[in-house]
């Protein structure tokens, strides 16, 4: 009796597995091809893909390139063509360099969602839960605090060709231009965010070169970390002041040594979620509409003209926030 009940349980579950899988497989596959795979951020981004994506019922993945080369991103997406997948999500590491395969995947019936990248050519929706001026200003005011409104600085960015990393860059420099006139800006600005090891030698470089250099705005995720490293590598932590979005997780006994003075971010697991339920949404064929809630990203005001869903929701990143941010594996 108690085999024919264990059988029978068997038999339910692996009847329910299976109903799960065919209604996965109806829904269509997404795949998300992030910056570079194997780093804090992408890696909560991919569990908030997986997490949504079995709240979903949708076979939903991420796809990590090796390095942040732009290459690879192209062809993890030509691979994505040839599965035949109903939707692809991307972060760029170029715009301009993956506005040919992204087009290609419209052009074969495939939906495009990118984030990170507003005003993306070749796709369908773009998403961001931070404008890019209110997070370049809000970087900006903090270092500017943190350097007394006076002294050299210098700017990170992902690369030169991240649309969203420069908008942010831009916004900064020029609200320290406009509010804080004996702030300087060195050179113009160096696209080694995306790589902690070209961020820290960059920055001790900048070090030696500049020798009243006193902050960094660093636009990548990488950025912070790397020039965290040269700062306390020289001894200038309290002298020179890095700022920026990071992983806490990562950055968190940087922050705490002071090496990082702060940052502001978003949750990159939200951002997960997000690709997978604007996903689900426009392959059941729903519309994006103005005034309406959408989990994970509330209540949209679409740029119909440009396909951007852009919210607010900064989250500050400091000694107070940084234990708590890290314990949810960011």
């Amino acid at each position: 009796m108690i085999r024919k009940i264990l059988a029978a349980a068997l038999a339910a579950s692996l009847s329910l597995a299976g109903a799960y899988t065919a209604a996965a497989q109806d829904a269509g596959k997404v795949g998300v091809v992030v910056k570079i795979g194997g780093i804090p951020w992408f890696n909560a981004m991919e569990a908030g893909i997986k997490e949504r994506g079995e709240k979903l019922g949708v076979d939903a993945f991420m796809v990590g390139p090796t390095s942040a080369d732009p290459a690879l991103q192209v062809r993890a997406i030509e691979d994505l063509i040839a599965q035949n997948v109903k939707v692809i999500g991307v972060v760029p590491n170029d715009a301009e360099v993956l506005e040919p395969v992204l087009t290609k995947a419209r052009e074969k019936g495939i939906i495009v969602i990118t984030h990170e990248s507003p005003s993306q050519k070749g796709a369908d929706w773009d998403f961001e839960l931070a404008s890019a001026t209110g997070f370049g200003e809000a970087h900006a005011k903090l270092l500017a605090e943190k350097m007394g409104g006076k002294g050299e600085y210098a700017v990170f960015v992902g690369s030169l060709t991240v649309p969203l990393h420069n908008a942010w860059a831009d916004a900064a420099i020029e609200y320290i231009k406009k509010n804080h006139p004996e702030m300087t800006l060195v050179g113009d600005r160096y696209g080694v965010a995306e790589d902690v090891d070209k961020s820290r030698s960059t920055a001790l470089d900048l070090i030696s070169a500049h020798p009243n250099l006193k902050g960094f705005l660093a636009f990548g995720s990488q950025g912070p970390i790397g020039a965290g490293r040269a700062i306390e590598e020289r001894r200038k932590v309290g002298e020179i002041f890095v700022l920026g979005p990071f992983s806490p997780g990562q950055g968190q006994k940087l922050i705490r040594s002071d090496a990082i003075s702060g940052g502001f971010m978003w949750n990159p697991k939200q951002a997960g979620e997000v690709f997978v339920t604007l996903a689900h949404k426009l392959m059941k064929g729903e519309e994006i509409k103005d005034g309406e809630e959408i989990e994970g990203l509330g209540v949209i005001h679409p740029d119909f003209e440009n396909r951007n869903i852009i919210v607010d929701q900064l989250v500050p990143i400091n000694k107070e926030t940084v234990a708590d941010l890290a314990a949810m594996g960011l």
